[in-house]
């Protein structure tokens, strides 16, 4: 089993942890892809449309007789083949997001972790204990910690910490996450994850719990074996 360094936010080693190989053993790379996948066709607006030649502003007169004039025929100025007609078979709005199975959601945040721990991208911190909201304070912490590029903060919960969210909404290339909403999109996105030790906690547990089950369903069932019929012959005997 696996071990990872807690630390606090003045950069100081504070413990230890261990974690647990049905979470943080083993990468899926394809599931993740599917994962990641899904979460950017779900976020997509589909607001796109375009006019067909009913949308299309126009006369509905017939433009001249349809015989005798040695032109072609013709019905409506908004026809698709005359300049600034109506459009055929263009895109309308529609929804991108399509069903994605909770089980395999929960495989690829388990890849996405072992991903994260597997680069020593992922850390620790005992707590996001922040007494006032103050930007410029939680930035000095952040650097102590020694984090470059893009960050992610996963913590237990983001209503009771009011100060964290407040000192934290201001700095670029950071994003604060609830771990009950955290997805493999969001540990993908950025390069440094840090989790409070609370929430990585939680967050394992209901990880391994759903993993273990996986194993027991996967797990061939022994069927129970019938007694042997007794043939006829040795009835009549």
């Amino acid at each position: 089993m696996a071990t990872i360094d807690i630390y606090n936010l003045s950069g100081a080693k504070a413990g230890t942890m261990e974690l647990a190989d049905e979470v943080f053993g083993a990468v899926n790379e394809d599931l993740l892809w599917e994962a990641i996948t899904h979460y950017r066709a779900s976020a997509r607006a589909g607001t796109h449309a375009t006019k067909n030649r009913w949308r299309v502003s126009g006369s509905g007169k017939k433009l001249w007789k349809q015989k005798g004039t040695g032109r072609a025929r013709i019905g409506s100025i908004r026809s698709p083949l005359w300049r600034h007609g109506g459009t055929v078979h263009g895109p309308q709005p529609r929804s991108y997001d399509y069903a994605f199975p909770k089980k395999k959601l929960l495989g690829a945040l388990r890849s996405a972790l072992a991903s994260k721990f597997a680069d020593g991208q992922l850390m620790v911190v005992k707590s996001f204990e922040v007494k006032e909201p103050k930007t410029k304070l939680f930035r000095e912490a952040l650097d102590k910690l020694k984090l470059e590029g893009t960050t992610l903060l996963v913590d237990i919960s983001t209503v009771e910490n009011k100060n964290l969210e407040l000192s934290s909404r201001n700095i670029d290339g950071l994003e604060l996450v609830r771990a009950n909403e955290v997805h493999p999109y969001h540990l993908m996105r950025y390069t440094h994850v840090v989790f409070a030790q609370p929430a990585l906690e939680k967050l394992q547990d209901s990880l391994k719990k759903s993993a273990t089950r996986r194993q027991h369903e996967a797990e061939p069932v022994e069927e129970k074996k019938k007694p042997a019929r007794r043939s006829r012959k040795a009835e009549v005997a």
